[in-house]
């Protein structure tokens, strides 16, 4: 007998069983839950031959092509599912809308010997769940501080001293600016990106404070979910004041050992915005390997455009405050102190 499981009750399970994904692998790859595990029912094109036939011919013609593709593929199915949890043999298995491709597999499944949940409504009563937890209101404090203050830095280390952290640049695998995906693996999704913000806020205490770093709401590709965007508006902001030597020698520590041409890419993309004199003076320090320069002649940019931002808040939730050196730690414990305040 397959179980069938509420979202909250199936990611409740998979803290602790494996989750099989019998989606397409063009589907698994756009975004998924993370850590589910890729089983397929179907390649690609057979879930689009598949479809065609449905729109063609109906839904029994469908089956009975789904079946002739499937057939050769049921014993590794069950080897592979077996080997994702050998000892107690229970899995967890979802597809789109919980219907006839995970029903089907978990059949299979559980006529194999193994215990195997479903999830009800499927991915897509997955991702309504997502979407939906980002409009609880949550205690939140917003890090600011102009680029190059080590803001990734003091969110380290809030976590290190006991506060509850998102890095939303990690999850989205950029740091936001032109210059922002250097170094970095390449961005997820946007859905992915909010499938993996949600695996983390859902594990969070609601009834403490969860630091975020002040974002666009575009963070490159990724667009932060504008329920969750709405809050950190209208939220308190610790904006961290660091001096613009300290930060520049902070960039040129980070960027100084990257790939020439990436820096040079990613200067020629926000020409129109330094405009064409500064933008030419960048890449003649480039060129010198003069990042020091660099770092200076962008910041005036983006500490614009940051300010900006910053004054489209309410000045009564925007406290400076006020740092002469780079470090992290010690910034940290004075932001913990000033919260607790709040």
């Amino acid at each position: 007998m397959v179980h069938q499981l509420s979202v909250e009750d199936f990611l409740a399970k998979s803290q602790t069983l494996p989750v099989i994904d019998v989606r397409s692998p063009g589907e698994y790859d756009h975004a998924h839950i993370p850590g589910a595990v890729s089983i397929p029912l179907f390649d690609n094109e057979e879930r689009a031959q598949v479809g065609t036939k449905y729109k063609q011919a109906g839904k029994d013609a469908a089956v009975l092509l789904g079946l002739d593709l499937v057939g050769p593929k049921l014993t590794g199915f069950v080897k592979q599912s077996k080997k994702l949890n050998a000892q107690d043999k229970e899995v967890l298995v979802h597809c789109w809308r919980g219907g006839m491709r995970s029903g089907s597999f978990a059949w299979l499944l559980d006529t194999a010997g193994l215990t195997a949940s479903t999830l009800v409504g499927g991915y897509k009563a997955y991702r309504n769940a997502v979407l939906a937890a980002f409009s609880q209101p949550r205690k939140l404090v917003i890090l600011g501080g102009k680029t190059g203050s080590g803001k990734t830095e003091i969110l380290k280390e809030l976590a290190q001293q006991g506060e509850q952290v998102i890095d939303l640049e990690k999850l989205a695998h950029h740091k936001g600016s032109s210059y922002g995906a250097i170094g970095q693996p390449r961005q997820p999704t946007t859905e992915q990106f909010e499938n993996s913000l949600f695996a983390q806020w859902r594990q969070l205490d609601p009834n403490r404070r969860i630091w975020l770093e002040d974002e666009s709401r575009s963070i490159g590709s990724c667009f932060v979910p504008m329920a969750l965007w709405q809050q950190m508006r209208v939220t308190p902001v610790a904006f961290v004041d660091v001096p613009k030597a300290a930060r520049i020698n902070r960039l040129v520590s980070e960027y100084a050992g990257i790939d020439h041409t990436l820096l040079v890419e990613a200067t020629e993309r926000i020409r129109k915005r330094l405009g064409g004199k500064i933008t030419k003076d960048a890449l003649d320090a480039l060129t010198k390997r003069d990042y020091a320069t660099v770092a200076d002649l962008t910041l005036d940019y983006y500490d614009k455009a940051y300010l900006h931002g910053l004054s489209q808040r309410d000045p009564a939730t925007v406290h400076p405050l006020i740092s002469q050196d780079d470090k992290p730690a010690e910034t940290a414990k004075r932001l913990i102190s000033w919260a607790d305040s709040l």
